[in-house]
């Protein structure tokens, strides 16, 4: 039974992870750990939080919508490799147990928490297009592993994912982070699914995170050309830092 505290706990971490996503991306590095300080197991609380947190995915791909026209095909490519990827890595989460996720998870934010801290080194090597251009067909194998690390853990995967498409595509920015979304979209939603017929999923705390992330985003649009996406990236990885060394304390 989750308390009143439980909820206000993971009501006001979706509220602010909505506006962090809105303007610098790395929200789970909030909820996740925000549902686990409420009294969830680890894995119930990654499971709670990927549900919650799907609809913000739709928004984000909704939003870059126009910058897809004339990927048609890369689309259908990635999509389902998205789906696919995003099922397994949920399939590795329910079914590797609760103590293999207990002992990655400070790596696994860590993990995210470096990919935030070089998101700007990231983005300026893809707009020098270093990346040489290679196969098209070949951006499935980075997009799959990308995915399964988002159905697994999710946290720093829209990083990863942009990262993953300028090594085998060349093309704008932009263009390439439209793919991203769709990237995060389909593995959120494979996984999300999956988790929502699991029996996992603490719905009343998925149903207030769901509710405070949509504010949370409204806000956070609002308040993105106000607050240096910079200033709010460094301070989400000062924090993921403190919660990954933490958790491997513990």
């Amino acid at each position: 039974m989750t308390t009143t505290s439980g909820f206000v706990l993971a009501g006001g971490a979706a509220l602010v992870a909505g506006a962090v996503n809105a303007i610098a991306g790395g929200g789970s590095l909030i909820t996740f750990p925000a549902l686990v300080a409420a009294g969830l197991p680890p894995v119930i609380a990654n499971v709670t939080n990927t549900v919650a947190m799907c609809p913000g995915y739709f928004g984000a791909f909704l939003a870059q919508r126009r910058d897809l026209t004339g990927q048609r095909a890369r689309l259908i490519m990635i999509f389902p490799t998205g789906l696919v990827g995003g099922l397994l890595g949920a399939l590795l989460l329910l079914y590797t147990g609760a103590a293999a996720f207990k002992l990655i998870v400070p790596y696994l934010i860590l993990f995210a928490a470096a990919l935030l801290a070089l998101q700007g080194k990231l983005r300026a090597w893809m707009v020098r297009g270093d990346a040489a251009p290679r196969s098209e067909a070949w951006s499935i194998i980075p997009v799959g592993l990308t995915a399964i690390y988002g159905g697994y853990f999710g946290a720093g995967m829209g990083v990863m994912a942009l990262a993953a498409l300028a090594v085998i595509l060349s093309d704008t920015l932009t263009r390439l982070n439209a793919l991203k979304q769709a990237i995060a979209l389909s593995s959120n939603l494979a996984a999300a699914t999956f988790f929502a017929c699991s029996g996992r999923v603490n719905w009343p705390l998925a149903d207030v995170m769901f509710v405070a992330a949509l504010v949370g985003g409204a806000l956070g649009g609002l308040l993105a050309s106000r607050i240096p996406a910079g200033v709010l990236r460094w301070t989400m990885v000062v924090l993921a830092v403190i919660v990954g060394v933490i958790y491997l304390v513990k």
